[in-house]
């Protein structure tokens, strides 16, 4: 087991890990995990998917975020960190997220998790493969296989117009650095 960095240093940290569908936000957030015991993870979309007729209930999405900011409040209130890995392309829910880290004393980072869109494809067609193939109801197997690289492509063009306005997003490109060691460097 690693070193648990948050805990150690007293910075308790709510880390938002963005960035398009498939490009490996889950993965890096449970490398964390694996490193810093008591880490809260926090799949808003699981949340969602938990929530009976969620397809048919747009409001479903409003009511899992609303319960990320009740766990997230809560896991830091206690003095653990919270990974949130999740695509967010409109600054009110990270703004909310940061106000819950700042009304807690908790330190808010937002990585954004960038690629190559063919990698970035690819890794969500195998993902999407692995939930069609256990039956699951998460979102991401909703989404067409002729629809993905149109999806990435929209991420990506709504995360590059959220980072002129937001200072506070770091970007880890994975091309050049390992997405949890980028991010680690982010976290300093």
């Amino acid at each position: 087991m690693g070193a648990d960095v948050g805990q150690d240093e007293g910075i308790v940290r709510l880390i938002l890990l963005n960035g398009p569908p498939g490009v490996g936000k889950s993965t890096v957030a449970r490398r964390y995990l694996d490193d810093h015991p008591l880490t809260l993870l926090i799949e808003v979309d699981d949340l969602r998917v938990a929530m009976g007729g969620w397809r048919e209930h747009e409001e479903s999405k409003v009511r899992a975020r609303g319960l990320a900011l009740a766990l997230a409040r809560t896991h830091l209130g206690a003095g653990h960190d919270v990974v949130v890995p999740q695509y967010l392309a409109r600054v009110d829910f990270v703004d909310e997220l940061q106000a819950v880290a700042s009304e807690l004393g908790a330190e808010f980072k937002h990585v954004v998790l960038a690629d190559g869109r063919q990698a970035v494809a690819q890794r969500f067609r195998i993902r999407r493969a692995e939930l069609l193939a256990i039956g699951s109801q998460h979102p991401q197997a909703d989404l067409a296989d002729d629809d993905i690289d149109a999806a990435i492509a929209e991420a990506e063009r709504r995360l590059a117009e959220m980072a002129v306005d937001r200072q506070d997003m770091s970007v880890v490109h994975l091309s050049a650095v390992d997405g949890y060691e980028g991010m680690l460097d982010v976290l300093g």
